[in-house]
């Protein structure tokens, strides 16, 4: 599995590479970063390679362009129970089968359901990758999970939201602190669905869901690793291209009304033993308005995160009021999403003290902006991550897929690092100036019952 260090590295080069479209920059071509091949099948299957020669192994993915936020109302949770779904027969696989098959031959397999995407995949030998192939096209194209499968399968869906969520005051929080970001958009709601909705799933409700969504126009083939363009092509045709395309629906969400007043929210629960503080804005991403904030936000970001960066000199060094401080910025989604911050005080100290802190970190960023020494350590972090990506099938692969299914294209991922480089101290200034508006933000404190 991949190293904690790749997948900070993967989560800043996806967050820049969802941004590398919209900030207008044009100028002379640089050296690919990662020099994929790419072609579509005549039934619209996007497929993608990266060549990787070092080791006679392959990582294979499908991902689909749906997400829990494409979900019918009052269906939450199913396409994360499609997903568990995917795993329970086919014609030639039987349920359960198709991992204990992927693991005899040497190789691991998962899936993983998101907001604006799922996606499936393998990591196996390259003389078993027409295997995963032509086992991933069946379940494309011919899923035909039985009632008696099913239904003990959505008992394990409601056990994994009882274990992650329920069971976690954290988890609940961070549900609870969603749903008051987003007012109207599905992004409010949690991938693994609402308890009394994910209750009420069907397998008929997921199949109609597999129906509408899962065809391979509405798909992308990524490989990376030690195969050749033409033999993923050979195998590609073979597998995958006798399928047929369907109509799929446009991805019509409704969108965010504007948000015209601060949120609080403060939950309190006995489990808690450890205070924290979580503060968002509504920030604009690469397919929304305004999206020429998107690279300036994803540098700004990392010049407040890390062992040098501004939350941490301010928070928690010396007598700061914290012991852990971070921020985050989504910038790869279809829609706008947000830039946060997450705090926990140190012992004895109270979330007020941290909150006026982080006030304070936020009105000296808006009066003065950033430093061009902050700036210039910022880009060379960034820049400098590709490497770890680039080193990974996974890291490689699962960068592109994120970056695809939100609506880029390869030119777009390749394109980041020039992206990155043209960022101003102005520009960075003009967006936070337009992001952190108090109006925009939503507080909230997760507390210990006894402080409530």
């Amino acid at each position: 599995m991949p190293t904690r260090r790749l997948f900070a590295a993967l989560a800043l080069l996806v967050t820049l590479a969802g941004v590398a479209a919209t900030a207008g920059w044009s100028g002379p071509a640089r050296a690919q970063i990662f020099n994929p091949t790419q072609f579509t099948l005549a039934n619209g299957l996007q497929v993608v390679l990266i060549e990787d020669h070092r080791a006679p192994i392959v990582h294979h993915m499908v991902w689909y362009r749906v997400g829990a936020a494409d979900e019918p109302p009052g269906r939450s949770g199913v396409a994360h129970y499609l997903e568990h779904l995917m795993f329970k027969g086919t014609p030639s696989v039987p349920p359960g089968e198709f991992s204990r098959i992927v693991a005899r031959e040497g190789g691991r397999d998962n899936a993983f359901t998101s907001s604006d995407y799922t996606g499936y995949y393998q990591s196996i030998a390259r003389d078993r990758l027409d295997l995963v192939m032509r086992m991933e096209a069946e379940r494309m194209a011919y899923l035909n999970p039985r009632q008696e499968d099913a239904v003990p399968e959505l008992q394990v869906v409601l056990q994994e939201r009882m274990s992650r969520t329920e069971n976690s005051p954290g988890g609940l929080f961070a549900e609870q602190f969603d749903a008051a970001q987003f007012l109207a958009h599905p992004y409010g709601r949690p991938i693994i669905g609402w308890p009394q909705e994910l209750a009420r799933l069907t397998l008929a409700d997921a199949m109609e869901f597999y129906r509408t969504h899962y065809a391979p126009n509405n798909a992308i083939l990524i490989v990376a690793g030690d195969v050749s363009p033409d033999e993923l092509r050979r195998l590609a045709e073979k597998h995958y291209g006798p399928i047929p395309r369907r109509s799929v629906p446009l991805r019509q969400r409704p969108q965010e009304p504007p948000q015209l007043a601060a949120r609080r929210l403060t939950m309190t629960d006995a489990r808690v033993s450890q205070p924290s503080l979580r503060r968002s804005y509504l920030a604009p991403s690469r397919n929304s308005s305004l999206k020429e904030h998107a690279v300036p936000l994803a540098v700004l970001a990392e010049i407040l995160n890390g062992p040098t960066g501004r939350l941490y000199k301010g928070l928690v060094m010396g007598d700061g009021p914290a012991v852990s401080a971070g921020a985050w910025y989504e910038a790869l989604s279809l829609d706008q999403r947000s830039f946060g911050f997450g705090i926990a005080p140190k012992s004895g100290r109270k979330l007020e003290e941290v909150e006026a802190a982080l006030d304070g970190i936020i009105a000296k960023l808006l009066a003065e902006g950033v430093t061009e020494d902050e700036l210039r350590v910022a880009k060379s972090v960034l820049q400098a991550e590709t490497i770890f990506a680039r080193d990974s099938l996974f890291g490689a692969a699962q960068l592109f897929g994120v970056a695809l299914t939100s609506g880029l294209t390869v030119e777009d991922v390749e394109a980041w690092p020039r992206l990155v480089e043209a960022v101003t101290r102005e520009q960075i200034l003009a967006a936070a100036r337009h992001v952190f508006d108090p109006p925009r933000s939503v507080t909230g404190y997760l507390l210990p019952k006894e402080q409530s």
